[in-house]
C-alpha cells in the first residue's frame, strides 16, 4: 500500500466507457483537492477445486486487470498522482470497499452503466450495491462524463433535509467546498409529494407552507456554515418532486451532494427514494454521503 500523506480517492476501473467516466470524475475532485489516484480493478477470486490449471487462471484474470488499469492510467495527468491495483475478492464491490477502506480514502469513485441516456445517471449493480453498504461516500459520474474531462469542479449542491437527523450532506460537503475553493449551492425541493394535504388546507396553501418552511431551514444551514466560501440557497418547487428539479439549473462544473436515508444503517450510505429521483434528474455527478454513526 502507499505512504503517500495526499488525501486519497479509490477508484473502482473497468475497461469500459463507465470506467472512463469514473477516472475523470476521479481526476477532477483530484484535481480540485489535492488527492491522489488509486485504479482498482477487483479480480474475482478463484477457489481452489482440484481443477488442474485453477490457480494460473487466476494468475491470468490478474494479468488481465493489471492491463486494463494500465489502459485507464492513461488518461490520468501526470500532476495527479496515481497507482494501480488489481486486488483478489469475492466481489468486486466488496474488494472495492475493503480496498478503500484498508487505505484511508476519503471516497469511492465509480462511472454508471453503458445502456443510460448521455449525460444521465443510470445505476449498474456494483453502483448500485456500493450505495447502498458503502461506509465511504460514493461518487459516481453520468454516462458520458468523461467528455468533460478537462471542465473543473466549480460548485457542490447540496441536497439539504428538512429536518435535523444523520443522514445531513451539509458537513462533508462544506469541508469539500472548502478543499476544493467550490461555491456552495444549498437546496430544499418542496413538492405535494412531502405528504398528504390536510382537509383544512388547499394546495396552493400547502405549497406555501412548505416553501416557508425550506427557506427557513435553509436560511439557518447557511448562517450556520462555518465557511469561507460563497453560499446560494434555492427553494426549487414543482407539483411534483420531479417538477421541482427540473426548476434547477445545472453547469458542467456542479457536483451534488445527497445524504442517505433516513432509515438507512448507521455509518453506511443508503440511497433513498427522494436522492434517487435527483440522481434520476441531474446531469451532474453526484455523491451519496453515509448515514453518521449511531
Amino acid at each position: 500500500m502507499s505512504t503517500d500523506t495526499h488525501p486519497r480517492i479509490t477508484v473502482g476501473y473497468l475497461a469500459t466507457q463507465s470506467g472512463d467516466d469514473g477516472v475523470a470524475l476521479a481526476v477532477a475532485l483530484a484535481e480540485s483537492t489535492g488527492a491522489a489516484v488509486d485504479l482498482v480493478c477487483v479480480v474475482r477470486s478463484e477457489e481452489p477445486d482440484g481443477t488442474p490449471g485453477r490457480a494460473a487462471y487466476q494468475d491470468m484474470l490478474v494479468a488481465r486487470a493489471q492491463e486494463w488499469l494500465a489502459q485507464g492510467a492513461k488518461l490520468v495527468p501526470e500532476a495527479v498522482g496515481v497507482e494501480l491495483h488489481a486486488p483478489v475478492a469475492e466481489s468486486f464491490t466488496e474488494g472495492l470497499i475493503d480496498f478503500a477502506a484498508a487505505t484511508g480514502a476519503d471516497m469511492i469513485v465509480v462511472g454508471g452503466t453503458r445502456d443510460g441516456l448521455f449525460g444521465r445517471h443510470t445505476l449498474g449493480s456494483i453502483s448500485s450495491e456500493l450505495v447502498h453498504c458503502s461506509p465511504l461516500p460514493v461518487a459516481l459520474a453520468p454516462r458520458g462524463y468523461s467528455d468533460r474531462a478537462d471542465v473543473p469542479l466549480t460548485s457542490v449542491t447540496v441536497a439539504v433535509p428538512t429536518t435535523t437527523r444523520g443522514d445531513n450532506p451539509l458537513p462533508f460537503a462544506l469541508s469539500l467546498a472548502e478543499k476544493a475553493g467550490m461555491s456552495i449551492r444549498l437546496v430544499s425541493l418542496v413538492s405535494l409529494d412531502d405528504g398528504p394535504l390536510a382537509d383544512s388546507e388547499t394546495s396552493s396553501q400547502t405549497r406555501v407552507r412548505h416553501v416557508a418552511a425550506a427557506t427557513a431551514i435553509l436560511d439557518e444551514a447557511r448562517d450556520g456554515a462555518e465557511t469561507t466560501q460563497k453560499i446560494e440557497s434555492v427553494v426549487a418547487e414543482g407539483d411534483t418532486l420531479d417538477e421541482a428539479m427540473e426548476m434547477l439549473r445545472w453547469t458542467e462544473g456542479d457536483i451534488v451532494a445527497v445524504g442517505s436515508a433516513r432509515l438507512g444503517p448507521p455509518s453506511r450510505a443508503f440511497l433513498g427514494s427522494t436522492a434517487a429521483r435527483i440522481l434520476r434528474g441531474t446531469t451532474a455527478p453526484i455523491i451519496v454521503v453515509p448515514k453518521s454513526g449511531e
